[in-house]
């Protein structure tokens, strides 16, 4: 695994919610820099991020029902076309994670797949939220993302209480079809968290920390 394949494998990310321009203006410049797959953002600095990175091989990526994954599949479907319109290329969008909890497996497999359809052909990646779930309720998403037409099943979105583990992605592994990928995020701070998991089978890595990662470096950040 070398360092370009790295490199192109991270959502480098800022979701912060007191995140300033000019932290995602230095965002924008380090995916640049280091040849980021994409930045990953809140959906109020799409336009922003645009203006800074057409022309540019990195993508836009934002959140959708972040981070609690509660509100209606009408606003979740919204709000993914209005971030598609604004020039988002990836959406990453939090599962109903209260109604997986409670069996409502028809809601939940319905809930993605208004996000799929709002994304007009775009990647989507589903995030579970592996720390509030059991072992069972993570194969469950997994599997009604692959019915709903997801691209990706994703972790974390690093503001729960806990992020990415490999157990997670064996369990993740093992229901989804071949045609769905899997990202990690949350706790991925160095380059040998980052190869464990790429080698573990993950796809793509949403970390705050890639330039330490690509730098060997360890870093402090706690997504």
């Amino acid at each position: 695994m070398t360092e370009l394949k790295i490199e192109a494998t991270i959502d480098h990310t800022l979701l912060k919610p007191e995140a300033t321009a000019e932290q995602i203006k230095t965002l924008c410049s380090e995916a640049v820099k280091f040849n980021f797959k994409t930045v990953c953002i809140n959906p109020q600095y799409i336009p922003l991020a645009k203006s800074l990175l057409d022309g540019t091989a990195v993508e836009i990526c934002t959140v959708v029902g972040f981070p609690l994954g509660a509100m209606t599949s009408e606003s979740k479907a919204f709000e993914t076309s209005d971030a598609i319109t604004k020039g988002a290329h990836e959406i990453d969008m939090v599962i109903a994670i209260g109604k997986l909890k409670s069996g409502e497996l028809d809601y939940v497999e319905q809930d993605i797949a208004a996000v799929v359809q709002a994304a007009r052909k775009q990647t989507v990646k589903v995030i579970l939220e592996t720390a509030l779930l059991s072992a069972d309720e993570i194969a469950s998403a997994c599997k009604l993302a692959t019915k709903a037409g997801a691209h990706f099943v994703k972790t974390s979105t690093g503001f729960s209480s806990r992020g990415a583990s490999l157990a997670d992605i064996e369990i993740m592994k093992a229901n989804i079809s071949k045609d769905v990928k899997i990202k990690a995020s949350g706790g991925i701070r160095s380059k040998e968290d980052a190869l464990a998991y790429l080698k573990a089978g993950v796809s793509r890595l949403g970390t705050s920390s890639g330039v330490a990662i690509i730098q060997g470096e360890k870093s402090t950040q706690s997504y």
